[in-house]
């Protein structure tokens, strides 16, 4: 079935059925029945009239039962008694003596048809059995023969198209289930690509930077250092470091440093450990901001400034942008920066104009 958010169509097709196909039967009949009376003989009018009355609150019931969706039992018992008043009356309102009439056999057909759209067979067939018991007797088997096939068949008909019907709105149903699957499936999978692009550049801005410490120092590097580089670099690539998950960011953004594209004149005071997603976060966004620097400032130098609380500025004083006339096409700095560090309870700010260099503050937590 559908999830809950979601009402299922077969759920909407039987509502819309109970609903509706009482007061239309209800509305139908008395219709019905005004021309019926119409057609009854001056005689038996008063009887004629009494019918009208009987359809008449039979529709109301009808209606009420539809709205309301209570007295469901009260108004189907005033529909089997409705066309078993008509049906038993049908010689003494019929407009010729002896002949059929076509007042009590369209009440019975279309009655017999909207009992298949609102209750089962288990109810139905013993209730349409008893109208035509009714019916059928007083005509004789030459005209009683041909009203019990056509109500029967037009009754299995009815329930044959209500079934169909609900096969169809089962299967609307299962097909909205399976694409709201597939659309799961696709965003885990889009979930887990956007997991894996951040490990490998976890990777790229940790380990990395850690092979290139090791590498420029070559022989003099000791081997317990290598191995806090490397603990280091597992704790967040894992987002595991020990009690709380808490990783040193400044051991972290020295990393950084050591590969930055441009000169960093750096400026420190002291942090305490943070968690390995706001700290993974921050590392990232200070790297694409010295990148940016690289890329776009025109000068090979820039101002890292770490201070309590924790804020982290990188500031060139290249040519600058404005931020306003960015295309919303460049996702750079929102994507790597703004986003980024919403995404782990922080803020990015990217203070910048033509000429007058570009200021990236990074705060966490947020406020």
């Amino acid at each position: 079935m559908p999830p809950d958010r979601e009402t299922s169509v077969e759920a909407e097709f039987l509502t819309v059925v109970g609903r509706f196909a009482g007061p239309a039967r209800g509305a139908g009949l008395v219709v019905i029945s005004v021309f019926g009376v119409l057609a009854t003989p001056p005689d038996a009018l008063p009887l004629g009239f009494g019918l009208l009355a009987l359809a008449l609150g039979t529709a109301v019931a009808e209606h009420l039962a539809g709205k309301t969706g209570r007295g469901r039992p009260v108004a189907f018992a005033l529909t089997l008694v409705r066309a078993a008043a008509i049906c038993g009356t049908q010689f003494l309102t019929a407009p010729e003596a002896g002949e059929l009439n076509q007042w009590a056999l369209n009440v019975l057909t279309i009655t017999a048809i909207t009992l298949q759209w609102e209750w089962p067979p288990k109810i139905t067939v013993p209730a349409v059995a008893c109208l035509l018991a009714i019916e059928v007797p007083p005509l004789g088997f030459e005209d009683g023969l041909p009203v019990v096939l056509r109500v029967a068949l037009e009754a299995a008909l009815a329930r044959g198209a209500f079934l169909l019907l609900l096969r169809t709105t089962h299967r609307i149903d299962d097909l909205r289930e399976r694409r709201a699957r597939l659309a799961r499936e696709e965003s885990l999978a889009v979930e887990r690509r956007r997991q894996e692009r951040e490990y490998l550049a976890v990777l790229h801005d940790t380990a990395a930077a850690t092979f290139l410490t090791v590498a420029q120092r070559g022989e003099s590097t000791e081997p317990a250092e290598v191995a806090e580089y490397a603990r280091r670099d597992l704790a967040i690539l894992t987002g595991e470091s020990g009690p709380g998950g808490v990783v040193d960011l400044e051991t972290s953004l020295r990393g950084v440093l050591a590969e930055s594209p441009v000169k960093v004149e750096t400026r420190w005071s002291p942090l305490p450990p943070m968690p390995a997603s706001a700290a993974l976060a921050l590392v990232r966004a200070v790297r694409e901001a010295l990148v940016n620097v690289d890329r776009h400032a025109g000068v090979g130098e820039a101002r890292l400034t770490v201070e309590d609380g924790v804020r982290v500025t990188v500031r060139d004083e290249g040519r600058g942008f404005d931020p306003a006339a960015t295309p919303a096409q460049r996702r750079g700095v929102r994507g790597s920066l703004v986003e980024r560090m919403a995404a782990v309870g922080g803020r990015a700010r990217v203070t910048s104009a033509p000429g007058a260099g570009t200021t990236v503050e990074l705060v966490w937590p947020d406020g």
